[in-house]
């Protein structure tokens, strides 16, 4: 009988350039005030899970967030590029509002969520999707029986929960994807399926609020 993966993927915590919707991509940007409270609290609220293995990936603001959860279990957080943010090219660093305005045919394609819309020197739908859905399969199937946590962004929970939920790259999005929100999922040879999305319990006392996936 094969043995299951136990999985936990979590978003980074909030940066400025999510609160200024600005497009992060793989530009290496830090958590804010709000953000290092967040993980902290997100740290906090896994002290007690049975996690064998941190993968994170090797952006500041991911890795921040996988430092604090590693804290209370004293490991080290393992870096895994291959979890980066969607490479958005020439739209990193732009507003939404800017992008629409510049833009409008590219904003037009990103809003559709055209599956081969690929901004220049960035990577398509499709191209992220099996980035995401290989290297996460791939990070579960070295640990049968396990738990293993994996931190990462926004663009990274939504590729993985259409996995787990067979919903295709254009379906409308119905979830969340908060900062720093607690998400569940097993994994088998055969794929992933959902336990549980975007508990945000522990972040109940924030001052402000989480910021979803279209500021990555």
């Amino acid at each position: 009988m094969e043995e299951i993966t136990r999985l936990i993927a979590v978003r980074h915590g909030e940066t400025a350039w999510n609160v200024g919707t600005r497009i992060q991509g793989h530009i290496d940007i830090g958590l804010n005030a709000t953000g290092l409270w967040q993980a902290e609290r997100t740290g906090q609220a896994l002290a007690d899970e049975p996690i064998g293995v941190i993968y994170a990936s090797d952006l500041s603001r991911a890795w921040q967030t996988a430092e604090a959860i590693a804290k209370p279990h004293g490991l080290a957080v393992q870096s895994e590029p291959r979890l980066r943010e969607r490479a958005f090219g020439d739209l990193e660093g732009m507003s939404f509002a800017e992008i629409e305005a510049m833009k409008p045919e590219e904003a037009r394609r990103w809003r559709e969520r055209d599956p081969e819309f690929e901004p220049v020197g960035g990577e398509s739908l499709l191209t992220f999707r099996d980035r995401i859905t290989g290297v996460a399969s791939e990070l579960a199937a070295r640990h049968p029986g396990e738990l293993v946590t994996l931190v990462a962004h926004g663009g990274v929970m939504d590729v993985l929960y259409r996995a787990a939920t067979r919903q295709a790259l254009q379906a409308p999005r119905t979830w969340q994807l908060g900062n720093a929100a607690i998400n569940r999922m097993l994994w088998t040879p055969e794929g992933f399926s959902l336990v549980g999305w975007s508990d945000t319990a522990h972040l109940a006392q924030a001052a402000g609020h989480t910021l979803d996936e279209t500021t990555t």
